[in-house]
């Protein structure tokens, strides 16, 4: 069995959470390697609804071993809330989730920080979730930070945070005074969280190694998508890690050969959080209708997503970034009452004609997109469980996407739950599918 990654090809929210669901099934370890709380995955399993914002979506799954990397910023209360949400719903996570000795830990000050900046930035704000995840990032990579192995030393770890507030260059007194934080509280708080992760919390580095040579399946799971990386998404407008396939190498402390495939998962139309260029955005009606049927709102805060069509230009640069070896298509049926469906082909910027992707925010606020319009299929796919139960036009379009992103369709989503979904025949990742 092959180790493989899946990454989102879009701005995040592409339904990862249901490939990773799906595919958990044939894995034996479940890894996330990046992001933080403010990314979710909502899983459907028996009509409920399960919303994950630190834990692999593979502990849904009996049996399946769950791991949370040195890439992951963690907030240890958030993370503690979901343990007890997924063991009132029955879901017994002991012994199943292992988190990174290494993972760096958010505090109330990275949010209370978080919030601050984007209150006073009007102009150019970056819209973030206020979770914490960019200011806990930067503490990283201040050699600053607090990772979850040093809440086990209280005196190492009051020294840490006190180091923290005097080296912030006179931005943490006002958050001090602004949420009347006691250091010493925070102290106890955390030391406490400690003593509880502890006996999730190993070297999951060291870990995954030891079962990638016993022959052990490694599904990695990314949060985000490919266009909000820190190197290559549409900076400044992104998140502070790295959600693309490299990531994961990083984020887990593989080796990259013992990465085998990518798979890339893009809706069958685009939606975007926060702030940041995003040339097919529906502003009008079409837009809140496509919102409505596609339940685009944000697991972690509820935030109506901006929402827009299929961008081939966009899709074939993640996906040449990230090595994809196939795609999975989701939300197709939200198309399923479009008489007509454009895609965009390439881009309009000054009299020329761009077909790749450009790294200048500026220059994609400012381009016109050239669109190429298909037929729609005006009929429900939710039944449809191959390729050939789908609509001839539905058909026309999964084969059209798979065209411009220049990587072959193994799966197609055609609803929310497990079971609604298209196994294409000869896929190229056959033993995952």
């Amino acid at each position: 069995m092959a180790n493989l990654v899946v990454v989102g090809g879009q701005w995040g929210d592409e339904g990862k959470g249901k490939l990773v669901d799906l595919l958990a099934a044939r894995a034996d370890i479940v890894a996330r390697y990046q992001g933080g709380p403010n990314a979710g995955h909502t899983i459907t399993l028996d009509d409920k609804k399960y919303a994950l914002h630190h834990i692999p979506c593979g502990i849904l799954h009996p049996k399946k071993i769950c791991v949370i990397g040195n890439g992951v910023v963690v907030d240890p209360g958030s993370l503690l809330r979901e343990i007890r949400d997924l063991a009132t719903a029955g879901i017994e996570v002991a012994g199943r989730l292992f988190l990174s000795d290494r993972a760096h830990v958010i505090f109330p000050y990275h949010r209370e920080l978080d919030r601050m900046r984007e209150e006073r930035i009007r102009k150019n704000r970056l819209g973030t979730t206020c979770l914490g995840i960019g200011p806990a990032y930067e503490s990283k990579a201040g050699r600053k930070g607090v990772r979850v192995v040093e809440l086990r030393d209280r005196a190492l770890l009051q020294n840490k945070v006190e180091q923290h507030f005097r080296a912030e260059d006179g931005q943490m007194p006002p958050v001090i005074e602004r949420i009347g934080l006691d250091i010493r509280r925070v102290i106890d708080e955390y030391v406490r969280f400690g003593d509880i992760l502890s006996k999730f919390t190993i070297d999951t580095s060291a870990y995954l190694q030891r079962a990638l040579r016993e022959g052990k399946a490694l599904l990695c799971e990314g949060a985000q998508g490919a266009l909000l990386d820190m190197d290559h998404g549409t900076y400044p407008y992104v998140t502070s890690s790295n959600p693309t396939a490299g990531g994961a190498c990083t984020g887990l402390g593989l080796g990259p050969t013992q990465v085998d495939a990518v798979l890339g998962v893009f809706k069958a139309y685009c939606s975007r959080v926060g702030e940041g260029p995003f040339p097919t955005e529906l502003r009008e009606e079409t837009g809140e209708h496509l919102r409505e049927r596609g339940r685009e709102y944000g697991t972690t805060t509820g935030r109506p997503r901006r929402v827009g069509w299929f961008d081939a230009v966009a899709a074939r640069y993640a996906a040449r970034l990230n090595g994809m070896k196939a795609v999975a298509l989701t939300l197709l049926d939200v198309l399923d009452d479009q008489a007509e469906i454009p895609v965009c082909v390439a881009y309009r910027y000054r009299g020329a004609r761009l077909t790749e992707f450009p790294c200048e925010p500026w220059t994609l606020e400012q381009v016109t997109p050239e669109y190429e319009t298909l037929r729609g299929w005006r009929k429900p796919i939710a039944q449809a469980r191959d390729l050939a139960s789908l609509p001839a036009e539905a058909r026309d379009y999964v084969r059209r996407l798979s065209d411009l992103i220049e990587c072959p369709v193994a799966v197609v989503s055609v609803g929310a739950s497990r079971e609604e979904t298209i196994r294409c025949e000869g896929s190229i990742l056959p033993d995952w599918l």
